[in-house]
Order: C-alpha cells, then sequence, then structure tokens
C-alpha cells in the first residue's frame, strides 16, 4: 500500500479543505507517518476520516480533530507540553514534530510502551510515562501546554494548577457520548478564558476521574 500518497490525499482532503491551512500544521502531518502508530491490522484504514482502533478500547483519533487540537494549541519551539491519554503517541509526534518538548502519560502500561518504541524510532522529544493522567505530574510542572485526548466531564483541578500562566489547556469536555472539544486560556492562577471549538466523541477518561456512563 502506498502509505504516502493516503498521507498526502488525508491532509489535502480532510484538513486543508476544512480550513487547517497553516502550513507548519500540515507539513507535520505529512512528516508524521500515522500508519505506524496504529496496530499492523488496521494500518490500511490509518489514513481514513474517522478514529481507528489502537487496542485495549482505545483508539487513534480522528485525522481533522487532532489538527483542531493542534492548532488550538499554538505550539512554539521550546514550549514543554503535557499529553495527558497519550495512547498511541500520535499527537505527541505531531507537537514534538512542531518543536515542543513532549511528556506523554497513559494509564494503560502496554500502550505506554508501544508509544514509546515508535517515538524512539523517530528520534523525537517525548518521554512516555505510565500513569494516571488526570493526576498529571507535578514534579515536572509547569506546562506551557497540556492536551487531554479522552474525554472528560469537567477538567481536573491538578491539571488547570500545573498549567503555566499564559498557556493553553485543550480537552473534550462533557458526557459520555457526547463532548465540546474545548480551549482553556490561563489567565491568571485562577482565571481562565474558556471556548468551544467543535462537538466530538472521544474515549472516556480512567482512573481518578474516570467519566461515568450516563
Amino acid at each position: 500500500m502506498d502509505f504516502t500518497k493516503s498521507c498526502e490525499r488525508m491532509v489535502y482532503d480532510q484538513l486543508y479543505k476544512r480550513g487547517i491551512t497553516d502550513q507548519n500544521i500540515l507539513d507535520v502531518f505529512i512528516a508524521v507517518p500515522r500508519h505506524i502508530f496504529i496496530p499492523p491490522d488496521e494500518q490500511s484504514i490509518a489514513y481514513e476520516d474517522y478514529a481507528v482502533s489502537i487496542g485495549d478500547g482505545q483508539t487513534i483519533s480522528q485525522p481533522y480533530i487532532a489538527a483542531l487540537m493542534v492548532k488550538a494549541l499554538t505550539i512554539e519551539p521550546g514550549m514543554k507540553v503535557l499529553d495527558v491519554g497519550c495512547g498511541s503517541g500520535y499527537l505527541a509526534a505531531l507537537l514534538a514534530s512542531l518543536g515542543a518538548s513532549v511528556i506523554g502519560i497513559e494509564i494503560i502500561p502496554s500502550l505506554a510502551q508501544r508509544a514509546q518504541q515508535v517515538l524512539d524510532s523517530l528520534a523525537l522529544d517525548v518521554k512516555v510515562v505510565n500513569g494516571d493522567g488526570g493526576l498529571g505530574l507535578p514534579d515536572e510542572a509547569p506546562f506551557d501546554r497540556i492536551v487531554i485526548s479522552a474525554a472528560v466531564d469537567k477538567v481536573p483541578d491538578e491539571l488547570f494548577a500545573q498549567l503555566a500562566v499564559g498557556g493553553i489547556l485543550v480537552a473534550p469536555v462533557g458526557g459520555f457520548l457526547h463532548q465540546y472539544l474545548t480551549m482553556y486560556i490561563k489567565e491568571s492562577a485562577y482565571e481562565f478564558k474558556k471556548q468551544e471549538i467543535c462537538q466530538c466523541v472521544f474515549v472516556p477518561f480512567t482512573g481518578k476521574y474516570a467519566v461515568k456512563d450516563g
């Protein structure tokens, strides 16, 4: 299968045509081979317009939603980023390719190990930690950016506390089946500006702040 052509078609049809026009973002979606983050039996659909299973009940997000998250984070080289629920490691790879230093936290040990192996093969500045993402990594804080890649009823206070003033946090917030991709800008220690970007559906958060069905 020609993954290069599939990737280029994904970027043009799913991202550029939908308004993702920042060339830096388009370039990293071309540069990062999405299929290697997906189990071999699913790689033939790696560049399709939907989320794809990565095992253990988890998914790699639809390319367009991943692009919206990257766009909202407005990454600049040298930023320190926490990727909560990093799953396959694909989003972390995109952010690192934009020049960020990324720490991923993943609650499922096998996914964390697999993600680190793939990221290491690409020589990207990403460290993946196995742990409960809702607690964050206080010893590594503050973070310039935090992204949550699983649905939360509300953003855990621990993560807001670990975000630097002036920083941005992006998360899917809402119920079990319907959420809004939401951006928070930390204006002071206790003040946030909030913007809803679009409706979305992510797998539910697990751990201390697990989303309840219904």
